[in-house]
């Protein structure tokens, strides 16, 4: 192959490994891949978890599933806010409203658990189990309860 072919064939290789390495990140941050990347943010979960008892590993080390996180606001403080799941499928049952400050310097979290067997036309907030976790003050945990009121599932 001459030249003149070969530059085109690994700019077109090059472009297509790129589009397929974005198409696994769409730029959004994840509550799981925030603790698991980043020192700042590591620490501020480590101060939220290092005092609590009986927490399973997805909770401790904030893994598992995490659709993206929005920024929100809370007594003029700005928070971003995300859901984890241990898997995708359990969410209903089994997960934590997260909150990061904007500093990075603290979180707060909502742990949520509805029993499995719970039928589906039973609400699940007659039936949940809540623990608050990074001791939320009341207007943080009124922000965490109504992240999780938004969820779809949630009645």
């Amino acid at each position: 192959m001459g030249r003149s072919i070969l530059k085109p064939m690994l700019a077109g290789l090059l472009l297509a490994s790129s589009a397929a390495a974005m198409a696994g990140n769409d730029g959004q941050d994840r509550a799981s891949d925030l603790v698991s990347t980043d020192k700042e943010y590591r620490a501020a979960w480590a101060d939220v978890v290092r005092s609590e008892e009986r927490l399973p590993e997805w909770v401790i080390n904030l893994s598992g599933y995490s659709p993206p996180m929005t920024a929100t606001t809370e007594d003029g403080d700005k928070y971003l806010v995300g859901q984890v799941c241990e898997q995708e499928q359990s969410c209903r049952n089994n997960q934590i409203i997260v909150a990061f400050d904007w500093g990075k310097s603290r979180a707060y979290a909502l742990w949520v658990q509805v029993p499995a067997e719970l039928p589906q036309d039973k609400s699940p907030t007659r039936h949940a189990n809540y623990r608050w976790l990074g001791k939320p003050d009341e207007g943080m945990q009124e922000m965490l309860m109504e992240q999780l009121r938004r969820e779809p599932d949630w009645y």
